[in-house]
Parts: C-alpha cells; sequence; structure tokens
C-alpha cells in the first residue's frame, strides 16, 4: 500500500536523527511492547508481515508522531483486536482513555502467475504495480530497472502472508539499481541494492 511508511527515496524530510549509541529503550513500557510483541509472534498468534502491515495501516497523523515502539504496540494492539483475543473496551479500560488502532486492511493477493526465475547478471524491471494490501516493493524502484548480482532462500510471499493469503514461498533476489535510473539528476553516481521478491520483478525485454 502506498501509506505514510514509504519514506524511502522521498525528499523533504531533512537529515535522519541518528544516535549510534543510544539505548535501544527508553522507558519501561517499550521493553514491555517489545516483548508482548515478541510473544506473540513465538506463539503463532500472528506473524511478521501481519505485523508490518497493521503499522503500515496506521493514520498518517498517528504514524509520524509516534515513537517506535508506540507504532510496535498500535500494531500488536490492532491485531489483536482483528483476531478477536481482546477488544477496543477493554484496551481502553487497561489504558485509562483513547486508544487509537490502526485502520482496516484492503485483501491480498498470491503471487505473481508469471513470475520468472532469474540469475546473477539478468536485467530485471520492477512491475509498476499499486497495490492496495500489503507490499514489501518500495515506491522508489517500481518501473525502475537493475540488475540481478545474488538471491537469498525463499521466503512466503509478503503480500499474500500479510492477509492469510494461501501462496507459495518465493525467493528474494539482490537487484542493484544505479542512482541515476532511480532519481535521474538528484543524486550522485552510486548503486543502491534493493531484495526484490521474484514475484515484483520481470525480465528487461
Amino acid at each position: 500500500m502506498d501509506g505514510i511508511h514509504d519514506l524511502g527515496g522521498k525528499q523533504g524530510f531533512g537529515r535522519v536523527r541518528h544516535s549510534p549509541n543510544g539505548p535501544p529503550f527508553h522507558a519501561e513500557w517499550e521493553k514491555r511492547a517489545n516483548a508482548l510483541y515478541g510473544l506473540a509472534v513465538r506463539a503463532g498468534i500472528l506473524n511478521m508481515d501481519e505485523y508490518r502491515h497493521a503499522i503500515e495501516r496506521m493514520t498518517p497523523r498517528h504514524y509520524l508522531s509516534a515513537s517506535y515502539y508506540e507504532r510496535s504496540l498500535t500494531g500488536l494492539a490492532t491485531l489483536l483486536v482483528e483476531k478477536g483475543l481482546v477488544t477496543p473496551d477493554e484496551l481502553e479500560r487497561l489504558a485509562g482513555g483513547a486508544f487509537p488502532l490502526a485502520s482496516a486492511s484492503a485483501p491480498g493477493r498470491t503471487n505473481a502467475v508469471d513470475a520468472p526465475r532469474f540469475r546473477v547478471g539478468d536485467r530485471v524491471v520492477v512491475r509498476n504495480e499499486h497495490v492496495a494490501g500489503h507490499v514489501r516493493m518500495p515506491a522508489y524502484i517500481r518501473g525502475k530497472r537493475g540488475v540481478v548480482v545474488g538471491e537469498s532462500p525463499p521466503y512466503p510471499f509478503p503480500d499474500a502472508h500479510a492477509h492469510g493469503v494461501a501462496a507459495d514461498d518465493e525467493p528474494t533476489y539482490d537487484v542493484r539499481f544505479a542512482t541515476s535510473e532511480l532519481w535521474p539528476n538528484a543524486a550522485d553516481d552510486a548503486f543502491v541494492h534493493v531484495g526484490v521478491f521474484r514475484s515484483y520483478l520481470l525480465p528487461v525485454p
């Protein structure tokens, strides 16, 4: 989905604030939120793609104003409500006030039926698709051409896995893009490597 979360390659947001020696947690509740999310995954209540998509579905104002662990807690709580394990009323009672959740999800999709296999050195183009549900295809690579330089082991296709739709596992390809292809006249000459699922790619004609 084309949500506020997909900020890769966008301009105008200023420098990225980075604290290389900063602590992983800044408050006790953050530790608990992180532990609850890990427990839910370990218990098989949800998977990583469902979790990512629940965070993507946060309203833009909430997403941009929330901290990392607030987003995590919102995604987890949203999925627990959707799966019938808790109710919004229970969450608000425990929180002592409003407990905003993410928006409703759109349907998922299965693997592309015409997705070919690729080898290192193959020239590929990313499908120029706009998906209403979960997708792991960054907007800035859509319709762009690159070269396959590696392959990772198969993983459940996220567009289906995030929605409980049956689908085959498929590999991701390490695709090398020239910055001049991604951002013409707006970037120094360099290469950007992106892990791209097989269903997102087509051979260059």
